[in-house]
């Protein structure tokens, strides 16, 4: 099973067509975030951590096919910090909701 995950990972780069749905995905969630701040004094922090998490997996899918080993460390990042953020949801949402 470990070597299953490990070639997932660490596989070569995608290309920019996934590279730029990622970064799509991410610049969306930037302007959701910045819409809320500006129009609605108070933004929710997870829009930021989505936008981040999106663009590093968008900067790794856009890496040249002989940096596999830095294209999954940026994978790993992106699914660490998007795995942070589903805990945080889950064991106290207060931090991301705000308090009721």
């Amino acid at each position: 099973m470990p070597s299953r995950i490990e070639d997932v990972v660490f596989s070569e780069p995608s290309g920019r067509p996934t590279a730029f749905v990622m970064f799509a995905g991410s610049l969306a969630m930037l302007s959701i975030y910045v819409y809320f701040d500006i129009l609605h004094d108070g933004s929710s922090i997870s829009s930021l951590i989505m936008a981040i998490g999106f663009a590093l997996s968008g900067f790794a899918e856009s890496l040249s096919t002989e940096r596999q080993r830095m294209a999954g460390g940026l994978r790993l990042t992106a699914i660490f910090l998007l795995l942070g953020l589903i805990s945080l949801i889950i064991f106290a949402p207060e931090v991301i909701l705000g308090p009721r």
